[in-house]
């Protein structure tokens, strides 16, 4: 566990650093630039939609894990808006929360279920 959370850490630092730098070359002019190249057809744009499919997934797989309830439904826009930037620090946290048990840190609510193996 305790090298998961590093990686999460590593991730994280990672990730920020990156995009501070995009940001302060680039601008936050991020949404026409990602949406446009799916409209091209190209590479880019292919990417772009690979990646948004994972966007919803970790915004849908947000709220499941917390019952659809109002926190989990909350916690799933800045799941499907942040990306890793909200995931990796989510998981970090559950980790600790969980005290490194995954069945809870994966399944929240629904760990508490007998769920058969």
């Amino acid at each position: 566990m305790t090298a998961f959370r590093v990686l999460l850490v590593a991730l994280w630092v990672g990730l920020a650093v990156y995009t501070g730098i995009v940001i302060a070359r680039e601008g936050m002019n991020l949404l026409p630039i990602f949406f446009g190249d799916m409209a091209k057809l190209i590479w880019p744009g292919q990417f772009n939609l690979d990646f948004l499919c994972f966007l919803v997934l970790s915004a849908l797989w947000t709220a499941w894990r917390n019952g659809f309830s109002a926190a989990g439904l909350g916690l799933s826009v800045p799941a499907f808006f942040g990306g890793a930037g909200f995931l990796l620090p989510y998981l970090f946290v559950l980790s600790l929360h969980a005290r490194g048990d995954m069945k809870k840190v994966l399944l929240g609510i629904h760990a508490r279920r007998d769920i058969p193996e």
